[in-house]
């Protein structure tokens, strides 16, 4: 029997021991905050947040306006900084719920209060300082931490409405559930993933509430209630923002209610919403095995309590892995035992965030994950371990638990309370970000790199995100046009680029290189084309012979076989911007050598000028030493790396390959040219980001002993 003197009653949880344990997490993660951007979908989150614009489908409207609003606070630090702290907020929110549900849980197995509280906050540093959780914490990179907090909101009302029963208006509490789940479906769409611990909670409880017509309609009212925030996408999207991804409206000029509510608003509002540009298979069409989509979540989950991107202790990590994987079960089965009515709700929850996210996300095998396959097998473009940010958090929920459990039947079970300080310690290195602005440097570096009014085509995410968040967060160099080449599939993005205006180059802000020319801005527009007739431009064309391609003198060789829209654009790019405006690709870029144009590529600092005419052999290896020269004088980017330290993100990798190739090529050219000084320099100053970043292996060097 519980001694209320000692432990509380259940029916008054201690909310201010988990407000304090709440701020104690978020101290944490103010102390390890990003100050800027960072890697992958960083930069678009923020930049979406700035100018208040759509992100990728499904647009995450809901994130948008809150950071938006978030980002206005008078508080004394950079934009990023400012939506790095709501993420950190909304993961110490979490934080301080699953403290008192820690607390709830032993209380109904009678442990007294002080102990309680101690097993309740190494439970929730567990849960706080896994890996995964701490690193997505201290940088907005996703939505999934405001994600995490309406979570946390959700399984705190289901307490209440589990300990209220009889209570007048208790059942209040369900209808703002439902609000919740609409509300955070319009964050992302994990945001339904309570709904099913909530519906089978209910039914195994409650049954006879889905006999109550009123609560029915007031839950589903309130769900619907919820997703209005999607409105705010046709609404803005016809006002045409500068990220306007998706571009869900029917309405190419003008505003108003006939507009937005218009059918061709509805279906591109459906398809964004349902991300249909992405056409990702069927649940059903599995990509890999079940059980290999399962080994990934086990990978990542050992990555939680010891992240060790170089291998160096496997087995300390398999054990520890082991160690808490078994304190969470047991403490799963002691949660059924003390209290069967929360467990049921928080046991079909972690089934949801593990084994059913893991069958319904569908993934192929992870970048990181089985290396010894090599690449027989299908993989993806990075590590997926932020989809599984929620399980990782609430695991330390049953972590506590099973500690409290394990100290009530030995004294010596209070030793586990060190367990907490493991995650602490092993991952501060690995999952702070507070010395990180290689992102934001390298952005700035990549447009300094092209010359005013130019106009650079991109690939992936990290060569295109952070260059948004420079020109639209901090204002760097707005006169360069991005082009993504992914997006040139699509029709919104084609005519976004068709209306962007040309900014006007503030030399005084740009870089002192290009200080001595005048840069006349450019009259027409990049495509001399209408967006009717982007529109009626084939998915596919077909080349059934070897083709030249001409602009000027510029002369391309296709080869047979098939081009893509997007690849049709871009050779309608080379012909309608040059020479008017100087066109750039990024390093890596397949263009070059599929157009066959190589030999005009020169390279200069880390991008790639189209020249008019030729310049170079064949391999196209030609660098400007001169230009070059002065921009890695310029550059932020290597010195950013060396400070950070090791890059344990080994699928964005490219970004300090990309400035050692560049310091190494210089070196040697400058070298040549009998300039030693500024050779050895510059030589030194790639070693030193070769060795900060661990590309030892990739540039055939020994590796440095810790």
């Amino acid at each position: 029997m519980i001694n209320e003197s000692e432990t509380g009653s259940p029916q008054t949880p201690p909310y201010a021991w988990g407000a304090l344990a709440a701020l104690c997490v978020f101290a944490l993660y103010l102390a390890t905050l990003s100050p800027t951007t960072a890697m992958w979908d960083t930069s678009e989150y923020i930049a979406a947040a700035k100018v208040l614009g759509l992100p990728h489908p499904p647009g995450n409207p809901l994130f948008v306006m809150l950071a938006h609003a978030f980002g206005l606070l008078p508080i004394p630090v950079s934009y990023a900084a400012r939506i790095n702290i709501l993420a950190a907020l909304c993961s110490a929110i979490a934080a301080g719920v699953w403290f008192l549900l820690i607390d709830h849980v032993l209380a109904r197995g009678g442990i007294s209060a002080w102990r309680r509280r101690a097993c309740a906050a190494a439970g929730v540093i567990v849960g706080a300082t896994a890996f995964t959780v701490w690193n997505q914490s201290v940088v907005n990179e996703k939505v999934y931490t405001i994600s995490l907090a309406l979570f946390a909101a959700i399984t705190l009302l289901m307490l209440r409405w589990l300990d209220g029963d009889g209570i007048k208006r208790n059942d209040a509490k369900l209808v703002a559930i439902g609000f919740l789940l609409g509300a955070g479906y319009t964050v992302h769409p994990a945001g339904l993933l309570p709904g099913l611990a909530v519906v089978v909670t209910v039914a195994t409880q409650h049954w006879r509430k889905f006999l109550q017509p009123s609560l029915v309609i007031a839950v589903f009212g309130a769900f619907l209630l919820g997703l209005t925030p999607f409105i705010f996408e046709p609404i803005r999207a016809a006002q045409w923002p500068a990220m306007n991804e998706g571009a869900p409206t029917g309405c190419e000029n003008g505003l108003g209610w006939s507009c937005t509510f218009s059918k061709a608003t509805y279906t591109r509002l459906s398809a964004n919403i349902n991300r249909d540009q992405y056409g990702k298979p069927s649940v059903m069409d599995r990509q890999v095995s079940f059980g290999a989509q399962l080994d990934m979540w086990w990978l990542y989950f050992k990555w939680q309590w010891l992240r060790d991107p170089h291998g160096n202790t496997p087995y300390v990590q398999l054990l520890l892995a082991l160690l808490l994987f078994a304190l969470g079960a047991y403490g799963a089965t002691v949660h059924w035992r003390w209290d069967r009515p929360s467990c049921i709700y928080w046991a079909t929850f972690m089934f949801t965030l593990t084994i059913l996210l893991v069958y319904y996300m569908n993934f192929k095998y992870g970048f990181s994950q089985a290396p010894d396959l090599g690449d027989s097998v299908p993989r993806e473009v990075r590590d997926r371990d932020y989809f599984y940010l929620w399980s990782f958090s609430a695991w330390g929920v049953w972590v506590g638990i099973a500690i409290g459990a394990i100290w009530r039947r030995t004294r010596y079970g209070v030793g586990l309370l060190a367990i907490a300080a493991v995650p602490l310690i092993s991952n501060w290195s690995a999952a702070s970000r507070r010395n990180d602005t290689v992102a934001r440097d390298w952005a700035v570096d990549i447009l300094n790199s092209v010359e005013p009014y130019g106009v650079i085509v991109t690939g992936g995410d990290n060569d295109t995100f952070p260059l948004w968040y420079a020109q639209y967060v901090e204002g760097v160099r707005p006169d360069v046009t991005v082009v993504i080449d992914q997006y040139l599939g699509m029709d919104w993005f084609v005519h976004q680029l068709l209306r962007t205006p040309v900014h006007k180059y503030d030399a005084a802000a740009g870089p002192a290189i290009y200080r001595s020319s005048v840069w006349t801005p450019p009259v027409h527009p990049l495509f001399r084309i209408t967006a009717a007739q982007s529109d009626s431009m084939p998915d596919i064309m077909e080349l059934r012979e070897p083709q030249v391609f001409k602009s000027g003198a510029i002369e391309g060789h296709l080869a047979p076989g098939y081009l893509e829209r997007k690849e049709i654009l871009v050779l309608r790019l080379i012909t309608d911007a040059l020479p008017e405006r100087p066109l750039y690709f990024t390093m890596g870029s397949p263009y070059p050598k599929l157009f066959g144009i190589e030999p005009y590529m020169v390279t200069e600092g880390l991008v790639q000028r189209v020249m008019p005419t030729p310049t170079a052999d064949s391999t196209g290896r030609m660098l400007d030493v001169q230009r070059s020269e002065a921009l890695w004088k310029i550059y932020g980017g290597p010195a950013a790396i060396v400070h950070r330290g090791d890059w344990i993100d080994r699928a964005s990798i490219a970004t300090p390959i990309d400035y050692t190739l560049l310091g190494i090529s210089l070196s040697d050219a400058l070298d040549s040219q009998g300039k030693k000084s500024e050779a050895e320099a510059i030589r030194n100053q790639s070693v030193a980001v070769i060795r900060a970043a661990r590309l030892e292996e990739v540039f055939g060097m020994t590796p440095v002993k810790n």
